[in-house]
């Protein structure tokens, strides 16, 4: 459905490409055939401005997925002066930052996986298991994740690659996996949690893997 400017849809659409494309392959022809997911609503549901607004594509190969997201940038970064690209960056999520859940386990989706990049490069992968008690947190979960970012005067776009290994497999042709995306941007009290499937959670909450779109391998 398309309305409000953008197309609404709990679908993601993974192209398939023969050559593995790196978190930093920005300017690879072939995202050109990636289809966009928009990521354009608060985790409320309410639109978001448009300056504010990201569109993420997913392409995959035999060794991997890349997620690539292309957001614009009309308000002051919110980012690491000091980014340490080493490392996993915990509390990444307090800063700018774009997001992917993941879970390959269709019939289990309180099992998933949590990967970010910031506008500085930083990363975080992270494998979450939520139970009635809460949510319990792999904080030393390797993922061996790569990421990397592009910075211009109105935009950023950031990139991140996961291989298949993450997993334990590779899913197949034609497969659906569960999967929702996030970014969020800006400075409390008007910082922006905006997610392509809306969680409806009285306070901004991502983890609510109940609301989780799909991701498609084509």
């Amino acid at each position: 459905m398309v309305a409000r400017g953008y197309e609404i849809t709990n679908i993601v659409e993974a192209l398939r490409v023969g050559k593995a494309l790196a978190a930093g392959d920005f300017d690879d022809p072939a995202w050109g055939r990636a289809r966009a997911a928009h990521v354009a609503r608060y985790w409320s549901g309410e639109d978001a401005p448009q300056g504010r607004r990201a569109e993420a594509r997913v392409a995959w190969d035999a060794g991997g997925f890349t997620v690539r997201f292309d957001c614009r940038q009309e308000e002051p970064l919110v980012v690491s002066e000091a980014p340490r690209l080493e490392q996993k960056t915990l509390k990444l999520w307090e800063r700018d930052v774009c997001e992917i859940f993941i879970t390959p386990e269709a019939g289990r989706i309180r099992h998933y996986y949590e990967f970010e990049v910031a506008p500085t490069g930083e990363w975080i992968d992270l494998a979450l298991m939520v139970t009635e008690e809460g949510r319990d947190t792999d904080w030393d979960f390797r993922a061996g994740m790569t990421a990397a970012a592009r910075v211009r005067p109105d935009s950023v776009t950031s990139g991140l690659r996961v291989p298949w290994q993450a997993f334990g497999r590779a899913p197949r042709a034609g497969e659906r996996w569960r999967c929702n995306l996030f970014r969020c941007v800006g400075r409390d009290p008007s910082r922006g949690y905006l997610a392509w499937q809306p969680t409806h959670t009285p306070e901004p909450a991502f983890h609510v893997p109940e609301k989780f779109g799909w991701i498609v391998f084509k």
